[in-house]
């Protein structure tokens, strides 16, 4: 196999492509501390503040922040709440799962890597490795309309005609949507007992945080917005195998959404240091 020259490395790895995590800055603890600490003012619980921080973490590709929310939430946590710190290292590796229907995958790769890396041994080896989400020929049928019923509840009023609208920009869109996306990622596994649920509620979270985050995909944030809400106008957030969210009702309400979108906005500029998202346009000019 032929080796990268020097100049190929040297335009890979060149400052202003960016080619490395998003460090955190001095500010990132103590905004994350005022984040939750405003969370428990609002009665929102550890998993919905943890699912928002940890999703604009990893969209930014800063998992030095995702380790910091870790080590936040085991300080937080109340006692009602009767957390382990590997419950919290699942919850959070599970959102940095989901953020790859939003990111794309290599940010997933990256931040869960070093995120796994950064935990102490004994949290680190205590990790499931059991995986949730094969597909065999038993199940699929069942998992596509996992789905589908996720997509319906989220778009529900729009849900077909969506589709259609998607299928003539490409017909195999809404099938790797619905598929490769709502179905065996963003939809709760069957049939097994996962380390970590991000249900109906937390996923729309996720789904907010991420593309706000990444901006200019105005959109599909109302999208997801308006998915928040329908979970509970509807009644999907509490289905049948859904875990309760402190705090997800207020969060589907206009202060709510104000909320989320303001908070979000804030742990950006703290994450990015005032540099903002680096999706594209994420190349700085070259000096």
């Amino acid at each position: 196999m032929s080796k990268l020259s020097s100049t190929v490395k040297a335009l890979i790895n060149a400052s202003h492509a960016r080619p490395g995590y998003t460090p955190s800055s001095a500010g990132v603890q103590t905004a994350l501390t005022k984040f939750a600490k405003d969370a428990a003012e609002k009665k929102v619980g550890l998993p919905a503040w943890v699912t928002l921080s940890t999703a604009v973490s990893a969209t930014l590709n800063c998992p030095e922040a995702m380790t910091q929310i870790f080590h936040l939430a085991n300080s937080t946590a109340t006692p009602n709440e009767q957390r382990t710190h590997v419950q919290n290292a699942e919850l959070i590796r599970e959102i940095g799962l989901k953020c790859i229907s939003f990111n794309g995958i290599p940010r997933s790769i990256n931040t869960l890597g070093a995120f796994r890396n950064s935990l102490p041994a004994d949290v680190a080896s205590s990790l499931s490795t059991t995986p949730t989400r094969e597909l065999t020929p038993s199940n699929l049928e069942i998992r596509k309309r996992d789905g589908l019923a996720l997509w319906d509840s989220v778009y529900v009023g729009f849900e077909r005609k969506l589709l259609d609208k998607l299928a003539q920009s490409h017909p195999d869109l809404p099938v790797h949507i619905l598929n490769g996306h709502y179905s065996n990622l963003l939809s709760n596994p069957r049939g097994v007992d996962a380390p970590a649920k991000v249900g109906r509620v937390l996923t729309s979270l996720v789904a907010i945080a991420c593309l706000r985050a990444q901006t200019g995909v105005g959109p599909q944030v109302v999208s997801h917005i308006f998915g928040l809400r329908k979970a509970y106008e509807n009644g999907d957030a509490h289905a049948e195998g859904e875990e309760p969210v402190e705090g997800g009702t207020w969060l589907a309400t206009e202060d709510g959404n104000i909320w989320i979108l303001e908070s979000i906005d804030k742990l950006v500029d703290v994450i990015s240091s005032g540099e903002g998202t680096t999706f594209a346009p994420g190349l700085r000019a070259k000096l």
